[in-house]
């Protein structure tokens, strides 16, 4: 049976987060975290096309719904306007 902590260190390593060390606000924050996470599944997606378990034009459209997200994200929260 896997423990709290085994699992709370499997995820860090899976899903790393980098402190934040911007001008801070709540909207800039979510941001981050929003884009380490479209950071994170790019590169998930790119790997699995050069390794041939998808072809390009999965991950092609893979990642622009992705980026379609974070356009969202950015509009949602308002930093669009700054």
């Amino acid at each position: 049976m896997i423990d709290d902590k085994d699992k709370r260190d499997k995820e860090n390593f899976m899903f790393p987060h980098t402190s934040y060390r911007g001008e801070f606000t709540p909207e800039n924050l979510m941001f981050n975290a929003n884009l380490q996470e479209f950071a994170q599944k790019v590169s998930y997606i790119c790997n699995l096309e050069t390794n041939g378990k998808i072809p390009p034009q999965v991950a092609y459209k893979q990642i622009k719904e992705l980026w379609q997200d974070i356009k969202q994200s950015i509009k949602n929260l308002g930093l669009n306007e700054k």
